[in-house]
């Protein structure tokens, strides 16, 4: 009987959250937010922290097991559908040089995020996830190194507060200064600019198409290619996870054993599958929506978890470690697309990297590739 009432108290849990979801879906279709590329995910986050600052405590604490549920199990499993939205085409079609920028863009803000972190003397936690969501894909890097990581829920909700705010100065700060001529760049250049730089894929989308198809085409396809650096970083994240935890071992007793994200593998398995364009068009759409919406239940169930106490206690650094890996996707990706990306594109034309030599390359990497 006692665990038919936890699975009942944990099922009202999930329901709630749900019902959050459905309810940032609804939101997140209406017009003015549409406009602000704003996503169902950030709606839902939004949602949850209503609830916690609200109505949080006139519930049954035996509810938390289901928000906490959702916002772990849920979670991983709406990072691995999130595959069905990449192909190894796409990479394909992208380039040599765009790779190389997303490389560049993604190694050097996490490795800035976390020195610029320590320099703080801020939670290690929140500088990760926040330098994460910045170099990678905003709320769902956040949200795989949440699952890798397994920080208190407060402090992912603050590093998507810090990736919201920033992604949504960058949609519309970006079209502006290339309407304007300040950003000297061709479409195709500007596309790999904005794609490298730009924190959420909805914002991407929203900058994209402010700017025209030319520039909007490759600029998605150059944020998905970002997106499946996920997984890289998540394994080494895993195993400086473990090295720490050796480190530790001697007097804590811990274990050194690494924690695969696994979530992370079927990813990359997912994108595999993906690109063998197996399943019909209509299906994959369906997988993508469910996707969305199991992600705004996970990010529901993460601002549930957080109070404006939490904020406070975070403090004022996260949004300036934020705000300095901003100013830095602006300036060095600029450089990089204005200099780096005409030389990487004639250095492949002399030495002859062609279309199949990168695909070799690519399948040396283990990456499955399969053409109509």
């Amino acid at each position: 009987m006692k665990l038919t009432e936890q699975r009942s108290s944990m099922l009202h849990g999930v329901l709630l959250i749900t019902l959050f979801a459905c309810a940032a879906f609804y939101i997140g279709d209406m017009g003015w937010v549409k406009a602000l590329s704003l996503s169902p995910m950030i709606v839902g986050i939004i949602l949850g922290m209503l609830y916690a600052n609200s109505l949080r405590n006139n519930l049954p604490d035996t509810w938390v097991p289901g928000i906490a549920f959702c916002g772990k199990r849920v979670l991983r499993f709406g990072i691995i559908l999130y595959g069905f939205r990449l192909t190894f085409q796409d990479v394909v079609a992208v380039g040599f040089p765009a790779i190389i920028v997303d490389a560049i863009i993604v190694c050097g803000t996490i490795l800035l995020g976390v020195l610029v972190g320590r320099l703080l003397k801020m939670d290690r936690s929140i500088a990760l996830l926040a330098a994460c969501g910045s170099g990678i894909c905003g709320a769902a890097a956040v949200l795989g190194v949440d699952g890798a990581i397994r920080p208190k829920p407060y402090k992912t909700a603050v590093a998507v507060a810090t990736v919201v705010i920033f992604g949504t100065l960058s949609m519309f700060l970006y079209p502006i200064l290339y309407r304007a001529g300040v950003f000297d760049l061709t479409p195709d250049a500007m596309g790999i600019y904005a794609g490298s730089t730009i924190h959420e894929v909805a914002h991407v989308v929203g900058a994209g198409n402010a700017m025209g198809a030319a520039v909007s085409n490759s600029a998605i396809i150059v944020k998905m290619i970002r997106v499946m650096m996920l997984v890289p970083v998540l394994l080494i994240i895993a195993f400086f996870v473990a090295k720490n935890v050796a480190e530790r071992g001697d007097d804590t007793g811990g274990s050194s054993k690494i924690n695969i994200p696994w979530f992370a593998i079927l990813f990359l398995v997912v994108i595999g599958f993906n690109s063998l364009n197996l399943l019909p068009k209509e299906l994959v759409d369906f997988i993508n929506t469910l996707d969305t919406f199991l992600l705004t239940m996970a990010m529901s169930a993460l601002g549930a978890e957080t109070s404006i106490d939490k904020f406070k206690k975070a403090g004022f650094k996260p949004f300036l470690l934020a705000a300095i890996l901003w100013c830095w996707l602006i300036g060095g990706g600029y450089c990089l697309a204005k200099y780096l990306v005409p030389m990487l594109g004639v250095g492949c034309l002399l030495l002859g990297v062609d279309e199949v030599r990168i695909r070799g390359n690519m399948f040396v990497f283990g990456c499955l590739l399969w053409d109509d």
